[in-house]
C-alpha cells in the first residue's frame, strides 16, 4: 500500500554525524488501543556521540559510544540494577559503528572506520573482543542481517549510498538499488527487508526487498524522514522531531501518533530499536539546546578557544539583529575570538535570564570587557546538534 503523506522535517544526509546524542530506553505498554512509553532512562549518559542501538537480546542493548576520542561498541544489561556500560571493542586507531548481533551467533558485527579513512565490516568476539574482517573491498555504512550468510546493507559508492546484498557463502555482492538511506531493517514475520529509497528528490519512499528473489515493492511515502523501526506485530514506527508515529501497512492509510515526548532532552529523534518481544524501545535523541549554549558560555568565560568553538557548526552564521550577516564560518570565528580572548583578561559573561524554546536559546547577558560592563542579548539557533547561528542585539 502506498500513501503520500509527508513530514516537514528534513534530515540532512550524513554517514556518521558526530553530534551530542544520548540513548534512552523505555518500556512499551499497551493500554487499550494506545501505546504508552514508561520508565524512561538515559542509559548512555555520556558527553559525545552515542547512537545506533541494537538489541543483542531482549534485555541487552549494544550501541556505538564515544570514549577517549574514539567510538567503541558498548553494551548495557537493562535488567541489572545499575545498568553499567561495558565495552566490547577497544580499537586504538579507529572507531566502530552500527553494531549488531550476527544471526545464530553470540558475536557482533560492526562497521570500523580507521583513522586513515579505511572503512570495512568486521566481526567482534563478544568476550575476547578479537576482530576479523567479514567483507573485504566494500565500504559498508549501514548494515542489516537477513540471515547468518546474507547481509543487506547501505554501502558507500562514489559518495552516495547503494543497497547491496552480500552472500557470504558465495562471496558475491549484488547492487539492488541506488540512492538509498540509512535505515535497513528486517520486517517481522516476513522474508523481507525494508529500506529507504531517495530516488525521488521531493519525498523518500520506504520499500521492501526479498533478498532471495530481489523483488522490490513500495510500502509507503516518508516525506523527508528516514529513521524507522518495526514492532514485532508488523507496525512501523517513524520518528519526527520529538514525536514517534505508528503505521500498519496492512490496514492504515495515514500514520497516527505513537508517542510524543515532552522531555527537553529528547530532541530530533533519530535511530530507534525494539527488542524481539516488543517490550522495550531504544531511541537516539539530541541533548537539550541549552546544553550547547551552556558549553560555549563556559568556554567563553574560561577564554578556552577550543572549548568555546566546539558547540558551533562549521558554517555557523553570526548576525547583528535583525538579519545583518556579520560573518560566516568557524575559521573566521576562531580568528576573531582568539585575539579577543588573549587581549581581554577580565572577560566574563553572566546570564541574567535564559529562555529555551524549541531549537532556540535566548540569553539576556551581563558582560564584562576590559573593566566595562554592559547588557546584551544573544539568540542561538540549533540545528543537527550544533549552534547553527547566533544573532546579537
Amino acid at each position: 500500500m502506498k500513501n503520500n503523506w509527508i513530514f516537514i522535517l528534513f534530515i540532512p544526509f550524513s554517514f556518521y554525524s558526530q553530534v551530542d546524542t544520548e540513548i534512552h530506553v523505555f518500556d512499551i505498554k499497551k493500554k487499550g488501543e494506545n501505546y504508552v512509553l514508561e520508565n524512561g532512562k538515559n542509559i548512555s549518559n555520556n558527553r559525545g556521540y552515542d547512537s545506533q542501538p541494537f538489541f543483542y537480546d531482549n534485555a541487552t542493548l549494544i550501541f556505538a559510544s564515544s570514549r577517549n576520542g574514539n567510538t567503541d561498541i558498548a553494551k548495557c544489561n537493562l535488567n541489572s540494577e545499575n545498568q553499567a556500560i561495558q565495552y566490547i571493542s577497544e580499537t586504538k586507531s579507529g572507531g566502530e559503528y552500527s553494531p549488531q548481533r550476527i544471526p545464530n551467533s553470540k558475536h557482533i558485527s560492526a562497521v570500523r572506520l580507521d583513522d586513515d579513512g579505511l572503512q570495512r565490516f568486521y566481526s567482534y568476539h563478544f568476550k575476547t573482543k578479537k576482530s576479523s574482517e567479514i567483507i573485504p573491498n566494500l565500504k559498508v555504512a549501514y548494515p542489516a542481517w537477513f540471515d547468518k550468510n546474507t547481509l543487506v546493507a547501505s554501502v558507500i559508492v562514489n559518495d552516495s549510498l547503494h543497497l547491496i546484498i552480500s552472500d557470504l557463502k558465495l562471496k558475491t555482492n549484488t547492487t539492488v538499488a541506488k540512492m538509498v538511506g540509512r535505515s535497513v531493517h528486517r520486517i517481522p514475520n516476513t522474508d523481507l527487508m525494508s529500506f529507504i529509497s531517495k530516488e525521488n528528490e521531493k519525498y523518500w519512499l520506504l520499500k521492501s526487498i526479498n533478498p532471495k528473489t530481489k523483488a522490490i515493492k513500495t510500502i509507503t511515502s516518508l516525506g523527508k524522514t528516514e529513521d524507522v523501526t518495526w514492532l514485532p506485530n508488523g507496525t512501523l514506527l517513524i520518528s519526527n522531531q520529538s514525536n514517534i508515529y505508528k503505521f500498519d501497512p496492512k490496514t492504515d492509510k495515514q500514520p497516527e501518533l505513537f508517542f510524543s515526548f515532552s522531555d527537553e532532552n529528547i530532541n530530533n529523534i533519530s535511530r530507534m530499536a525494539v527488542n524481539s518481544n516488543g517490550t522495550k524501545l531504544a531511541i537516539v535523541a539530541e541533548v537539550s539546546p541549552e546544553y550547547l549554549a551552556t558549553a560555549q558560555l563556559k568556554g567563553y568565560n574560561s577564554r578556552d578557544i577550543d572549548a568555546f568553538l566546539k558547540p558551533f557548526a562549521k558554517d555557523v552564521k553570526v548576525y547583528r539583529f535583525p538579519n545583518t550577516l556579520n560573518y560566516q564560518g568557524l575559521d573566521k570565528m576562531r580568528k576573531n575570538y582568539t585575539s579577543f580572548f588573549k587581549n581581554t583578561p577580565d572577560l566574563h559573561c553572566k546570564i541574567l535570564k535564559r529562555i529555551v524554546f524549541k531549537d532556540k536559546v535566548i540569553d539576556h547577558e551581563w558582560v564584562t570587557v576590559n573593566g566595562k560592563t554592559f547588557k546584551a542579548v544573544a539568540i542561538y539557533t540549533m540545528k543537527n546538534g550544533k549552534i547553527a547561528s547566533v544573532t546579537f542585539m
